[in-house]
């Protein structure tokens, strides 16, 4: 896939100086545009959105000072070089202050302006690139945030392995606190896409009057308080994903609208008569039944087939119940790292028994609850919220589920493998920890293939 080409803007009002810059930014292939002032920059520095700045520091009615402290308001990523035919060092030196990346006195020779902008190319990559690898990271510790050896997560991990090179449009149902925007982030940061924008959009939370305009864009001026043009998030996640959570919250009218947008790939700004082109991949979630939704009129039936091409269904944390001691664990890990702390078996029992009608978000906030408010380094019964406590005195004439004797060797295996980490691989305080003899620890090990090498330790830190 070939990259997006470096947006370079000149400001001056030399039409000449214009020209000169224009010609050297083409030659290094750069999309370049013009203004021949700082006011007529500043109207315009949303659509174009650029990543290099290059503007003269003596221009009339706004200096290229002025100009650059307004630019850093609104673009902070943007570096901005100051031209000056002046010799005036002090003013430069003032403007690098400010946040001017370099300054370049004219007359200059062409080839230090080349030298000046790819200087400045290489520094907006390396931004850029940077800030790709924190979100790859995150991405990746989210992939790892979908945790567990059970069947049904495991069809989750196999249709995120085969859909996230493609750009077919994806529906995520389940219910809430499940991880449907982990399951939508990994299949973006994980496939062809990696590179490229994606945005989140929580369709229930936009004020209704203000969806279109947040969605499409608005032109300056299309309402009161519009003081300039501003793109919409699907102009912003063109080229890469948009996720649009909670899709069966949007009114009517609106399913219509993005009806419209996804068959033409186009969207109009609001107060525009102009439409612009997206290309943008759409992964959709709902922890609603669409279909009985369009059946019963509130959800627009062609609007649900084009979103439902594949569908990817997260299971509650109720239907998988024997990955509740490797998130108890992962949690542990997360929120207390470099403490030992056990869970204790009644609070496993209670934990497996409890029904989680607010899913993994629910249990990892129990856990981090628990660590926050134990006093040792044991987690117990009395560590766990109260609605827990009544969950497991209402059931106490019940009888308890009971665990198979695969989900009891994952919890064996998970409870092992972590005492066996924090204590560095020392056998024998291992033992004592988890009360066993050595040979009995030897064994286990053996058997769960613990401790082999570092990189196999690592790999079983996450299913």
């Amino acid at each position: 896939m070939d990259e997006m080409k470096m947006r370079f803007l000149i400001v001056d009002d030399d039409k000449n100086i214009r020209r000169l810059c224009v010609t050297i930014g083409s030659s290094l292939g750069f999309d370049c545009v013009e203004a021949e002032s700082a006011e007529a920059a500043l109207n315009d520095i949303d659509v174009h959105s650029p990543d290099i700045i290059l503007a003269d520091l003596m221009m009339p009615n706004m200096t290229g000072i002025d100009f650059l402290e307004q630019v850093k308001k609104l673009l902070p990523r943007t570096e901005v070089a100051i031209m000056t035919g002046h010799g005036s060092i002090e003013s430069a030196v003032r403007a690098m202050k400010m946040g001017a990346y370099d300054f370049i006195t004219k007359p200059f020779r062409i080839d230090e302006l080349k030298l000046l902008l790819q200087r400045m190319e290489e520094k907006v990559q390396l931004v850029a690139e940077n800030q790709f690898l924190r979100e790859r990271v995150s991405a990746e510790m989210e992939l790892n945030g979908i945790i567990g050896s059970s069947a049904k997560i495991q069809d989750v991990l196999r249709m995120v392995a085969r859909l996230k090179d493609t750009r077919t449009p994806v529906l995520i149902t389940g219910e809430s606190g499940t991880g449907k925007e982990l399951v939508a982030r990994a299949v973006h940061y994980h496939g062809a896409l990696a590179k490229r924008p994606f945005v989140a959009v929580d369709c229930g939370s936009l004020v209704p009057t203000l969806i279109e305009s947040e969605l499409f864009g608005y032109e300056k001026g299309a309402f009161t308080g519009a003081m300039r043009s501003k793109e919409g998030l699907f102009q912003a996640a063109s080229g890469g994903t948009i996720f649009l959570d909670e899709i069966g919250e949007l009114p009517l009218e609106m399913q219509a609208k993005l009806l419209r947008v996804l068959q033409e790939k186009e969207v109009r700004p609001v107060g525009s008569n102009n439409k612009v082109k997206v290309d943008v991949r759409v992964i959709a979630a709902t922890n609603r039944d669409l279909e009985a939704a369009y059946r019963d009129g509130e959800f627009r039936k062609d609007l649900f087939f084009r979103l439902n091409v594949v569908t990817i269904h997260m299971p509650s944390l109720r239907e998988r119940k024997s990955d509740i001691p490797t998130l108890v664990h992962w949690f542990l890990d997360k929120y207390a790292p470099k403490q030992m702390v056990q869970v204790s078996s009644e609070a496993m029992k209670c934990m497996l028994n409890y029904e989680w009608p607010g899913n993994v978000r629910e249990l990892e906030n129990c856990i981090e609850r628990a660590v926050a408010l134990g006093t040792d380094n044991l987690l117990d019964v009395a560590d766990l919220p109260p609605a827990m406590h009544l969950g497991r005195e209402h059931q106490a004439g019940a009888v308890e589920p009971q665990l198979s004797g695969s989900d009891l060797e994952e919890l064996e295996k998970a409870t092992i493998q972590r005492v066996f980490e924090q204590v560095r691989g020392d056998k024998v305080l291992a033992g004592k920890m988890l009360g066993i003899s050595r040979a009995t620890l030897y064994r286990k090990l053996k058997r769960y293939k613990i401790g082999e090498s570092p990189e196999r330790s690592m790999s079983l830190a996450v299913s």
